[in-house]
């Protein structure tokens, strides 16, 4: 989820990529306008990692649709892009669910431009968080506008993530990137997990990315540790200040590889 406990939406940092959802049916849809500081450094194309922020605040929603009050966790998230993502346009996601059991629920992603061009798929799992006192907030609704405050600086920066050298990318904790059980978010840990991958590629975008979410990053920094081989990666990503515990798993691949 995109909105941590007790915060407004337009607080959190996620707010300010524009995404818009709305419920049509059984489904969710979602759009945003791509503006540069979304880009890849350098390369002028829409980041990978926003795709999956989008896979997963659609999801997420609609996972809570079915577990409300309870907080839904996300356990593994993939977006596979077509070609590089545009650097400019709407971007339309819809989602839908494929399993909602009692312990997880799985929903896909369709991304397309305002045309109908197909971009990117994704795909999602969910679970309870396992503290059943942490409850989503009661005005939590699946239909949410466009926040009016947008990105001012490049989406690395506005959250602090840094790369620290080759294969190495750092990412504080902070208020305004929480999600709703108060850990850091699982699209900003999948922003870690590009920075790092990027690295190690000057130039490239990912067309693939695919993380396993392993335990909540509580305290941060995230540190996300990359290495490739012809264009292939792997990130481990720990949680710095909480005993370098492994938080994620990333598996990355560059365009043209």
């Amino acid at each position: 989820m995109n909105v941590g406990a007790g915060q407004e939406a337009s607080r959190h940092v996620l707010s300010e990529l524009g995404f818009e959802t709305r419920g049509v049916g059984e489904d969710l849809h979602g759009s945003a306008a791509i503006t540069p500081e979304m880009h890849v450094p350098d390369v002028g194309w829409l980041r990978t990692s926003i795709l999956a922020v989008w896979a997963d605040t659609l999801i997420g929603l609609l996972a809570a649709r079915v577990t409300a009050p309870r907080v839904p966790v996300t356990l593994e998230l993939d977006v596979q892009l077509y070609r590089p993502a545009p650097a400019a346009g709407i971007v339309r996601g819809i989602a839908r669910t494929r399993k909602a059991g009692r312990s997880v629920f799985v929903a896909g992603v369709e991304f397309t431009s305002d045309g109908g061009e197909p971009l990117a798929i994704a795909n999602g799992s969910f679970m309870l968080a396992p503290d059943p006192e942490l409850k989503l907030p009661p005005t939590l609704s699946i239909d949410l506008p466009a926040q009016s405050r947008r990105l001012d600086r490049p989406f690395a920066e506005r959250v602090g993530c840094v790369r620290r050298g080759p294969g190495v990318a750092v990412l504080p904790r902070s208020e305004d990137g929480l999600n709703a059980s108060r850990t850091v978010n699982g699209g900003l840990i999948a922003l870690a997990a590009e920075e790092a991958a990027l690295s190690l590629a000057p130039g490239a975008t990912l067309c693939s990315l695919g993380l396993r979410y392993l335990q909540p990053a509580r305290t941060g920094p995230v540190v996300a540790d990359a290495r490739a081989r012809d264009g292939l990666g792997q990130v481990e990503l720990r949680d710095h200040g909480n005993g370098d515990r492994l938080v994620a798993l990333a598996t990355t691949r560059t365009f043209g590889t």
